[in-house]
């Protein structure tokens, strides 16, 4: 079973930026460090808080592209250990499930369209503007998506 860690620094993080999002959907892509064998940590996140609306976000490639650079140069570009983990976004005015044009999106990135065999989908919101909400989801290629647990 695969198992996500979140740790309390990142979600400090998440809740600042989900805050200042209000009811836009913000997003960006996941950087995480495989610390034993089907256990991940996010370690970093980058975050396009400008280009959502409140049903939908699509992430800018280039932006994420760049800090996605910048994260494998703090770590040495240690790719076995600390990698690409997959994407989340917001969904402030709706429970975190992937809707339909997530999941496609999501199958499609493992797909074909990188060359990548997995990819973790993290939906996150604030209720109450401060309870951290979070559904976590594997997408494998050529096969169907699963929820995941996601921990500290």
């Amino acid at each position: 079973m695969v198992m996500i860690s979140l740790p309390n620094s990142q979600r400090a993080r998440f809740r600042t930026h989900l805050r200042n999002g209000g009811a836009r959907e913000i997003g960006g892509i996941l950087m995480g460090e495989q610390v034993g064998p089907d256990h991940f940590r996010i370690v970093d996140f980058s975050v396009d808080d400008t280009t959502g609306t409140r049903a939908h976000f699509v992430r800018s490639p280039e932006h994420h592209a760049a800090e996605l650079q910048k994260f494998f140069q703090r770590t040495g570009s240690d790719f076995r250990r600390f990698n690409y983990l997959g994407e989340w976004h917001s969904h402030p005015g709706y429970p975190v499930r992937p809707s339909h044009e997530d999941i496609a999106s999501m199958q499609s990135l493992v797909d074909g369209e990188r060359d990548i065999d997995f990819s973790v989908l993290l939906i996150v919101r604030l209720r109450c503007f401060c309870w951290f909400d979070a559904g976590t989801y594997m997408f494998i290629r050529h096969a169907r998506h699963y929820p995941i647990t996601l921990t500290r």
